[in-house]
């Protein structure tokens, strides 16, 4: 049984490491010639997309203030977004985020606070209940760590010129990758994975991860893929 085990498991790590090499390759293979799509002058556009941007959150004391802040500075027209905080939170956080979403409201932004009373779904259900209140072309999704840079919308938009596209995934970059050794292994992790593996698979024409953050969907391939599938998990969850 034990030798049993061993086989199997090290029959699927020598697959696993297989795999790796063939994105390896791929991405070293086709680096130097990228695939390229012809992106349009958003600023030109006198009709920008309308985009809903949902911040599905959970007790985020913390950091839900400056992920407030952070969205508010994207560089898009005000009344071609709506921003959606989806809010399972128990603690503070309701509190904070209502001052927050009162005091943009007053501002003139399109922002709105939903909470729900159960955690159906974790995330994944967050997002699902969050399509039925959600008039976006497309749909940005943000967790409460990240902090995208003004110019997001428009640098990601262009790339939906192209009708075959369904969602663009963004690669993450690190605030604190230099406190710890801890921190800069985790970077490490996350920057083989965002160069090597999901660049090796753009390269090569295969179908993408999307990381639960930092993308950008268009609305309608959510709804074709029958929506999001509410699991028993909080990360990584997808249509």
């Amino acid at each position: 049984m034990v030798l049993t085990i061993y086989i199997v498991a090290l029959t699927y790590v020598t697959l696993f490491c297989l795999m790796q090499l063939h994105l390896l390759f791929r991405y070293l293979n086709t680096k130097n010639s990228p695939r390229v799509i012809h992106k349009r002058n958003i600023d030109s556009e006198k009709i920008l997309p309308c985009v809903t941007i949902q911040l599905p959150v959970y007790n985020e004391k913390y950091v839900i203030e400056r992920l407030i802040d952070n969205i508010i500075k994207l560089d898009y027209r005000k009344d071609r977004m709506e921003i959606h905080i989806l809010d399972d939170s128990t603690d503070e956080t309701k509190t904070i985020v209502q001052k927050k979403v009162s005091y943009y409201k007053k501002s003139g932004y399109n922002i709105d606070y939903f909470n729900r009373h159960e955690r159906t779904g974790f995330k994944a259900g967050a997002l699902k209940d969050g399509m039925k209140m959600a008039k976006g072309e497309f749909i940005a999704i943000f967790d409460a760590d990240f902090l995208p840079r003004p110019n997001f919308l428009r640098l990601t938009l262009p790339s939906f010129d192209d009708p075959k596209i369904g969602v663009v995934q963004t690669r993450w970059e690190h605030i604190n990758q230099s406190y710890s050794l801890l921190t800069e292994l985790q970077a490490f992790q996350l920057n083989v994975h965002f160069t090597v593996e999901q660049k090796g698979r753009y390269q090569a024409g295969y179908m993408l991860q999307f990381n639960g953050t930092a993308g950008i969907w268009r609305s309608s391939c959510i709804i074709d893929a029958g929506g999001w599938e509410a699991g028993h998990v909080n990360r990584r969850s997808g249509p």
